[in-house]
């Protein structure tokens, strides 16, 4: 199982980014997929996700209405749509991807996946 996150890069605030994860050794559409985030200095945590208990998206309070979590079964893709992009957003975003089955709480939590992509860094500034 690997992931490989790219897509981020610099934008101004209220702009907007898509973040792409490209998935390999598994199917998108058996898993859960989450999308993270790490601010400098602070843990890591949930943004968005796509449970395999019940198949339905979710998302933190802090981007919901603002951020769109996809995926492509054929080409075998997640993605994170941002937009409305506020500095508070600016961290390393990860994709990770787990099998067991996440409800919608541990979706959104570290602890319950086992793989990660290597991270990409989005930057929102003026």
């Amino acid at each position: 199982v690997q992931l490989q996150a790219s897509g981020g890069g610099l934008v101004q605030p209220g702009g907007s980014l898509r973040l792409s994860c490209r998935a390999s050794g598994f199917a998108v559409d058996d898993y859960a997929i989450g999308w993270f985030r790490q601010a400098p200095g602070r843990e890591r945590t949930g943004v968005s996700c796509i449970s395999n208990s019940d198949r339905r998206t979710y998302y933190a309070d802090s981007v919901s209405g603002r951020f769109t979590i996809s995926r492509d079964k054929d080409a075998n893709m997640v993605y994170l749509t941002m937009s409305s992009l506020k500095p508070e957003d600016t961290g390393v975003y990860y994709c990770a991807t787990e099998r067991a089955l996440l409800d919608r709480i541990a979706c959104l939590q570290t602890m319950w996946y086992d793989y990660w992509g290597q991270g990409t860094q989005v930057t929102v500034s003026s």
